[in-house]
């Protein structure tokens, strides 16, 4: 008796662990999209197994990715990865959510039910949610890596801080916050890409220590502000650079 109960524990154990495994796949021994921030950070960077690379944005109505944003965020990427076969960016709208404040857990159902690319064959994929609500967490964040593959941006967040008079361009604001967050996804700061040399920031977490990297922690909060309000799009200092590279990255 014990051992029917045992292994009929044991297969809805590994039935439930398959379903949470294969949440973003198109077949159940397909790409683990449900991993740590930084656990694909190889994977993205290198051309080793997989050459190519798409970005799929989904944004909610009326917070639709800024055009030249994006293909700055292109052009940082070319920059860092090795992707022989390309890389790729992709949007498309999704239904608006009805909070005005949105958890993590809500951003990741959203994602659950609207993210359409996955890695196959030989592409890496990574979904980007734009967002029509704020943070619950912090009313000032403008950006989270949450999963391996995921990002979302606060987008009326990022709209009621930008391109208005006095304002910071959303253009900037926009590149500046997204490029942060798949910093993050690239393993950025000791997430999966080791540090050549310490650089991270004791006080922030997983942020660079250097207040004029991309990677330090104001880059994913209107802290951010003050400093596009003067300055161009802060770029990877040298030692954030030094870790994508000896992880496979350009």
């Amino acid at each position: 008796m014990f051992k029917k109960i045992y292994f009929a524990f044991l297969l809805l154990f590994l039935c439930i662990a398959c379903e949470r495994d294969s949440e973003f796949s198109n077949d159940s021994g397909d790409y683990n999209h449900t991993r740590s921030v930084g656990s694909s950070a190889n994977d993205l960077l290198s051309n080793n197994k997989y050459n190519a690379l798409i970005l799929e944005i989904q944004y909610m109505p009326g917070y639709a990715p800024d055009a030249n944003a994006i293909e700055l965020v292109k052009n940082f990427l070319s920059t860092f990865l090795k992707k022989e076969g390309g890389i790729s960016i992709v949007t498309r709208e999704i239904p608006g959510a009805s909070a005005s404040s949105l958890s993590l857990n809500d951003i990741k159902a959203i994602e659950n039910t609207s993210r359409s690319s996955f890695t196959n064959g030989s592409t890496m994929a990574v979904s980007v949610i734009y967002t029509n609500g704020q943070y619950s967490d912090n009313a000032n964040t403008l950006g989270i890596a949450y999963r391996n593959t995921s990002v979302a941006l606060l987008g009326k967040v990022i709209h009621d801080n930008s391109g208005g008079f006095g304002q910071v361009s959303r253009t900037k604001l926009e590149a500046t916050v997204l490029e942060h967050e798949l910093g993050h996804l690239l393993g950025l700061v000791d997430l999966g890409s080791q540090m050549q040399l310490n650089h991270k920031d004791p006080a922030n977490g997983n942020h660079c220590n250097n207040n004029n990297c991309l990677m330090y922690y104001a880059s994913e909060t209107t802290d951010i502000l003050s400093f596009l309000n003067t300055n161009n799009i802060p770029q990877l200092d040298t030692n954030c650079k030094a870790d994508l590279k000896a992880n496979g990255g350009k």
